[in-house]
């Protein structure tokens, strides 16, 4: 599908981004859409398909870009400004080819092998029930919240080898191929409705040993991908590639929330206070605040992606006390997200409560976003706190 692996290598990231932004007025047409049937239009994935965006991260070996977090993420806010379901969506799984690079070379050959373009799904909660037999192990469970999963013939699914342990070095992601489970379409929620985030039942499935990987440990041998897959990019810990995927979209949310606001206000007239929006001085502050939020969140994101990639560079993985600070400040983004959105639409009035309001959907979508367990403000803040004040170097955080 699309470009074959010769021209690949030839696209820049500059390209890449524009063609993000060239779908943006067709992700905001389908947003609507999304919404209603609970997952992204299939000519919609198909778009994002032939434009090569969910290969951003997949090894170059594998028809990829091998491009780092800082585009993916720089595709993810683009698409976002015109639906963030699917931003959010596209965000979960484009980050996949870049975990199953760590896999054993079989695992990868046996998702991409015919079809480079093959996507996977994923829900790490650590619910699989868990038996070793030979040649690996045997697994029964329910996960909730996998995002994108009927447009995936694989998913990856968490759970740790010892009952009752907590994450540490017993936990794994298990690559269950679609034969093997099936999707309970629960997903019913006031926002990000277009991510389709259905539960994945799986009973009493064999996941051979090659499909499984220590996703906590960040040492070669728990990594066994790196052998073939050399490039840096294949050696940042997996929590700080991963957690960016499920607040990148709110900044693209946030973006869009802005140029809504903007478009209102020069043609606003609040009813309430009998004068225009852009006269209204809570409302200026409102935008002004929102502004230059969003703009010091992004640059501080691409901070981030810089030292991750220059510890990565290295050969090495950041100290856990930086890498606990940006979990913190990532944590922070949906909370303020939704802080200046919700500032902007306390501005708009009543009419800010119409569902046709574009704000509104925004609204619900960064509320909604804001429940994922990686943007917990407090508990990652106190985990920070925590190391920081003990001057800790090791934690059993999923860092």
């Amino acid at each position: 599908m699309g470009e074959s692996m010769e021209q690949t290598t030839r696209i820049s990231p500059e390209e890449l981004v524009a063609r993000a932004r060239a779908l943006v007025p067709l992700l905001a047409e389908r947003a609507a859409q999304a919404e209603a049937e609970l997952k992204v239009a299939i000519d919609v994935i198909a778009a994002l398909q032939e434009a090569q965006l969910f290969r951003v991260m997949q090894p170059k070996r594998h028809g990829g870009f091998e491009f780092g977090p800082k585009v993916f993420a720089e595709i993810q806010q683009t698409l976002a400004e015109g639906c963030m379901s699917t931003a959010w969506m596209y965000g979960v799984v484009a980050v996949h080819p870049w975990q199953l690079a760590l896999f054993p070379e079989q695992a990868q050959q046996e998702v991409w092998g015919e079809d480079a373009s093959t996507l996977i799904a994923s829900t790490y909660m650590p619910v699989a029930r868990v038996t070793e037999v030979e040649g690996g192990y045997r697994i029964s469970g329910r996960w909730g919240f996998s995002t994108g999963c009927e447009h995936c013939a694989w998913v990856f699914l968490g759970g740790n080898l010892t009952p009752g342990v907590g994450k540490g070095n017993s936990y794994r992601t298990f690559l269950v191929p679609k034969s093997d489970y099936r999707i309970e379409r629960n997903w019913d929620v006031i926002g990000l409705r277009g991510t389709g985030s259905h539960d994945i039942v799986v009973e009493d499935a064999f996941v051979p040993l090659h499909r499984t990987h220590a996703t906590q440990q960040h040492d070669d041998a728990a990594n066994p991908g790196r052998e073939l897959n050399s490039a840096p990019l294949y050696r940042v810990p997996f929590a700080q590639m991963f957690i960016p995927a499920v607040s990148n979209a709110c900044l693209g949310g946030l973006a869009a929330a802005i140029q809504h606001f903007k478009d209102y206000a020069k043609q606003g007239i609040s009813k309430n206070v009998g004068m225009r929006t852009v006269d209204d001085p809570n409302a200026q502050l409102a935008y002004a605040r929102a502004v230059v939020a969003h703009e010091q969140m992004v640059e501080n994101r691409k901070r981030h992606y810089d030292v991750q990639m220059s510890y990565a560079e290295r050969g090495e993985a950041a100290p856990v006390n930086e890498r606990l600070r940006q979990r913190y400040q990532l944590a922070q983004v949906a909370n303020e997200c939704a802080h200046h959105i919700n500032e902007l639409l306390r501005c708009c009035g009543a009419a800010g409560t119409y569902r046709s309001y574009p704000l509104t959907r925004i609204f619900l979508d960064v509320f909604t976003g804001r429940a994922h367990i990686a943007n917990n403000v407090d508990l990652f803040g106190r985990a920070f706190g925590f190391i920081a004040l003990t001057d800790q170097t090791t934690t059993d955080s999923f860092l």
